[in-house]
């Protein structure tokens, strides 16, 4: 009996000790876990980098879309008063044009006839004039009667009005009313920019028939530009003037540009439910286009934090982590992953909350994606 009581106490010590032994690999699994070494050709490779925290600026943003617009009277739809064919159309969109220049030529007999009009009351109007000069010194003199007297004013004051009517129409048609009453007849008029700008829009071609409500051309002056953004309701009272916009046009480039809030629409649209926000941009060089769609963040609020650039931060599932040096050795760099509470974010930046425990440590901020699946896997040689 002695024996076998031997025999069991010696298995139950056996079984603590294999018992320590796992727990020790265990834990020196779990310790090697954390650390993650790599080669200097790895580091150079994957174009790594170390650095450090830094004070960045973090932002209280609503986000909002919209596009580049420019204000309405940097917009001109180039129309004609009277009805023609077009005959000359030299522009096309993209053209950059100057105020007062010749944009499309039109034909029309409709021009002949009316400075044909003109020029038979230009005429009349002479003669008209003098008779009711002659009929008031009558008149005055006592020699003629008031009737002739008042006939004569009617006469002549209606042909004025007249006159003066289709005067005004030829210079609406660009068609100067003294060549007209020089003889000189034309059966086209030329229709001119009204604004500087750029052609946005050809609407006709050589030969089309434009009527006074069509639309011949459209140009844009880009000296204006703006942004031209929607707002929800709900975000509406956060918004005020003078605060930051920072924007970018997501189908042209992946930059960031800023503006600042210059208005704040006073309305909001029953079907959306949006308010109109005007904002001046800050990067009158870039090449901008009106119509372009932009993703914007207005600021409403800005404080400073220690961060890291968002490529440092190494995120798996609901962790983080990053990288820091524990030692150079020879050509091999012992790296320890250490896990972050992070704050606010911005486009390039993450807030860390532990910032304390990455003081003065150098860390790896850039290349992380090969790292991404060191830090998952464990310890890498």
């Amino acid at each position: 009996m002695k024996h076998i009581y031997i025999l069991l106490f010696a298995m139950v010590l056996m079984a603590c000790g294999n018992s320590e032994k796992q727990e020790e690999v265990i834990l020196e699994s779990e310790e090697h876990h954390d650390e993650i070494t790599i080669t200097k050709a790895q580091f150079e490779g994957e174009k790594m980098a170390f650095g450090g925290l830094e004070e960045v600026d973090f932002y209280d943003t609503v986000k909002v879309n919209g596009m580049i617009d420019v204000p309405p009277h940097n917009k001109s739809s180039v129309t004609t008063f009277v009805g023609g064919y077009i005959t000359k159309t030299p522009l096309l969109i993209g053209d950059k044009v100057k105020k007062g220049q010749l944009l499309v030529t039109l034909e029309n007999t409709e021009f002949v006839e009316l400075q044909q009009q003109y020029l038979e009351v230009s005429e009349q109007i002479n003669y008209l004039k003098s008779e009711f000069n002659r009929q008031k010194t009558l008149f005055d003199e006592q020699i003629t009667s008031e009737k002739n007297y008042l006939k004569a004013e009617s006469n002549y004051k209606s042909n004025l009005a007249h006159y003066n009517g289709l005067r005004k129409k030829l210079q609406m048609i660009n068609i100067n009313p003294a060549s007209v009453e020089q003889g000189r007849i034309s059966s086209t008029i030329n229709v001119y920019a009204s604004i500087d700008g750029y052609v946005a829009k050809v609407n006709v071609s050589n030969g089309t028939y434009v009527s006074p409500s069509d639309v011949i051309l459209e140009i844009v002056d880009t000296d204006h530009i703006h942004l031209e953004l929607s707002v929800f309701e709900k975000d509406i009272m956060k918004i005020k003037k003078d605060q930051k916009i920072l924007f970018k046009i997501p189908e042209a480039s992946e930059e960031t540009y800023e503006a600042e809030v210059h208005l704040v629409g006073t309305t909001i649209d029953e079907q959306t439910r949006r308010v109109k926000v005007h904002g001046h941009m800050n990067n009158d060089e870039e090449n901008f286009i009106v119509g372009m769609f932009v993703e914007a963040d207005v600021v409403i609020a800005a404080t400073k934090g220690m961060g890291l650039p968002t490529e440092a931060v190494i995120e798996v599932g609901d962790d983080a982590y990053v990288l820091v040096l524990e030692e150079k050795n020879g050509d091999e760099f012992h790296l320890e992953k250490i896990k972050l509470d992070l704050g606010k974010r911005t486009e390039t930046n993450i807030e860390i909350l532990n910032s304390e425990i990455l003081k003065d440590k150098q860390i790896i901020i850039k290349g992380t994606s090969m790292l991404l699946n060191e830090s998952e896997g464990g310890h890498s040689h």
